[in-house]
């Protein structure tokens, strides 16, 4: 089955459906509006010389405009490279990377665009979604044209989508996601998060991640719900959003559900039609799950994945159960997947042990123009996360962390995981991000930075915690910070953390 199928199928059950609402304009499309909006921008890309096979770059704000252009490029055979706007500095590196045919841009992102289209030879043709602009063609004005449109190529084997990995271990690597897999991988998430047509879903995060796709597109999508998008997030228009909007499923990450969280306990009362959350691109804290639990009586259904899935390794349910925020498993893996716990010579390790996440069944036909990173990932017929974790007895993942990130502290190997969420539960504190530096003495010194509102003392914070975990805290520092570095696809960033570590 091809991506944009799910959008036909909707227009074919029920045409004057709700199916796109641009939050920040008021802009909404029914499902026959989506279909027309798909080929108008299909044909506007096919006017430019985009051809099956062709990569189209989008490098915009969330919008309608966005959404009309992804699944155009669906629709003609091409495939879809999504940048986020915050990489403006290094739209060279991905032009370079996957070599676009056309690149289609917000006004305000005209200067990076050209700059770096100047030395992007690929490049056939610039459009700029808000209108004309010198060198580049005007979106509005090409979709108002109708242009024609081929026949759909219909190659469920396809490359689709360039799914950009968020780069917190070397550059951004470009997971090639093909139609099939990928919509077989999200209906397996509707069914197991309940979507039905009457659901409205809400994602204010970027469009340009790939835990929109798989969280709040494909899925609704394939069971005919309406999807609202939002670009700017606060925590209060949010809420006052996801109100008005009589949103029933919140696909977010923790910094939004945390805000989600407090606004309604300032307020009193959750959205009033929410039925549930579910949580992306990084571990839940267990204080997070906890208070959707017990202060707002919701469940948080956390999802597990990587940009080379189209897809969840593993997930929970859209259920209360206290099982679920007692513990730090993330929930079974999906039907589409076989999930193992794997040593390093593929051997599988005993139930409940520690090993390497490693998956079989549909996952990215490999990294774009990386074949080297492709044959480390892709090894045996598996795809090796790079995630450390284990399954329990009834076949829940839990993920303790990722393999680079792990510290080895004077002969002992610590789980960052472990001490975050510990600081995490500490009154006052919002976030923390252990790094490690280089130590002669005891080969690496942990380091905790440690977001709040006041700063903290931390040695008190250190004895605080020192008896719930298997460390020696006394070798680990603590860095008071007002606010931790966020990647652009909404993760704290670590690499940043460690430099500026080392640094000091």
């Amino acid at each position: 089955m091809l991506m944009h199928t799910l959008l036909l199928d909707g227009a074919n059950r029920d045409p004057d459906h709700a199916c796109f609402h641009w939050v920040d304009r008021g802009r909404s499309l029914t499902y026959a509006g989506a279909v027309d909006a798909m080929e108008r921008a299909a044909g506007a890309l096919r006017h430019l010389g985009v051809r099956p096979g062709d990569r189209v770059t989008i490098f915009a704000h969330n919008g309608m405009d966005y959404l009309a252009v992804m699944f155009g490029c669906w629709r003609l055979g091409a495939i879809c490279a999504l940048v986020n706007v915050k990489f403006a500095d290094e739209l060279a590196y991905y032009f370079a990377d996957h070599e676009p045919t056309a690149v289609v841009y917000t006004h305000d992102m005209e200067g990076p665009v050209h700059s770096a289209a100047a030395n992007a030879p690929s490049i056939r043709a610039l459009i700029c979604m808000d209108g004309p602009q010198e060198g580049a063609h005007s979106l509005p004005d090409l979709m108002a044209a109708a242009l024609p449109v081929p026949a759909d190529p219909g190659n469920e084997d396809a490359i689709a989508h360039l799914s950009y990995t968020s780069g917190t271990t070397g550059k951004p690597k470009g997971a090639c996601l093909k139609h099939e897999p990928t919509v077989r991988a999200t209906r397996c998430i509707a069914e197991r998060l309940q979507i039905t047509a009457d659901d409205v879903s809400f994602g204010p995060s970027a469009l340009s991640s790939s835990y929109q796709l798989v969280g709040n597109l494909l899925p609704q999508l394939s069971r005919g719900a309406a999807i609202n998008v939002m670009g700017k997030w606060t925590r209060t228009t949010g809420f006052d959003a996801l109100e008005a909007r009589g949103a029933t499923m919140l696909i977010a990450n923790p910094p939004i559900l945390t805000d989600v969280l407090n606004e309604a306990v300032a307020r009193g009362h959750a959205p009033s039609k929410l039925r549930m959350s579910m949580s992306g691109g990084g571990p839940v804290p267990p204080v997070l799950k906890v208070g959707w639990h017990e202060k707002l009586k919701l469940p948080l259904v956390e999802s597990y994945g990587q940009s080379e899935l189209g897809g969840f390794v593993a997930l929970g349910f859209p259920r209360l159960d206290p099982a679920d925020i007692e513990t730090r498993r993330v929930g079974q893996p999906l039907p589409d997947k076989e999930v193992r716990i794997l040593n390093a010579d593929g051997t599988e390790v005993s139930c409940g042990a520690v090993g390497e996440i490693a998956l079989r069944g549909g996952f990215m036909w490999g990294y774009w123009g990386k074949p080297e990173k492709t044959a480390e990932t892709l090894r045996d017929d598996w795809l090796w996360t790079g995630d450390i974790g284990s399954m329990d007895r009834h076949g829940f993942v839990t993920m303790l962390g990722r393999r680079s990130e792990l510290i080895e502290v004077g002969g002992t190997t610590w789980y960052p995981r472990d001490v975050e969420e510990a600081l995490s539960t500490v009154p006052g504190v919002e976030q923390v991000a252990v790094v490690g530096v280089p130590d002669k003495a005891i080969t690496t010194r942990p380091v905790a930075f440690v977001q709040a509102a006041a700063p903290v003392d931390g040695e008190a914070i250190k004895a605080r915690i020192a008896g719930s975990l298997p460390y020696d805290l006394s070798v680990m520092t603590v860095v008071s910070v007002t606010e931790l570095p966020m990647t652009p696809t909404g993760k704290i960033a670590k690499a940043e953390l460690a430099a500026r570590a080392a640094a000091a």
